[in-house]
């Protein structure tokens, strides 16, 4: 196989990773069981978004090109594949924690659903 694939490989993985953070927790209402993938993969994001840290994956996307010979990017793959789509006039620091208050909100009505539905069913 060869660098450049591996490498867009890598993308589409953090894309559905991203993905899986940000609407996982729509997949854990119908089945509760993956919550214990959701859960730390949602704590990771959010540390990561607001740490404003890149993700390893963007790394290894960075050397697989590079082995590819092809370069890199800086910055996140947020930053170098989401934003120039969802954000063409930029996505400020204020913007970002919004976003990530956002997602971390609706996760946490469901899971404050799924709780009471659980609470219930015991109770």
């Amino acid at each position: 196989m060869s660098y450049a694939v591996l490498a867009d490989l890598t993308v589409v993985i953090h894309a559905l990773f991203v993905l899986f953070v940000v609407c996982g927790g729509l997949l854990v209402l119908r089945r509760p069981r993956l919550a214990w993938l959701h859960l730390p993969a949602a704590v990771w994001g959010t540390v990561i978004e607001f740490g404003g840290w890149v993700c390893p994956l963007t790394y290894l996307e960075n050397h697989f090109r590079r082995l590819a010979g092809v370069a890199g990017y800086e910055g996140s793959f947020i930053q170098h594949y989401l934003e120039p789509v969802l954000y063409p006039l930029g996505l400020t620091e204020r913007v970002q924690i919004a976003l990530g208050v956002l997602a971390l909100a609706v996760n946490a009505a469901i899971y404050a659903c799924l709780w009471r539905k659980r609470s219930r069913r015991s109770g």
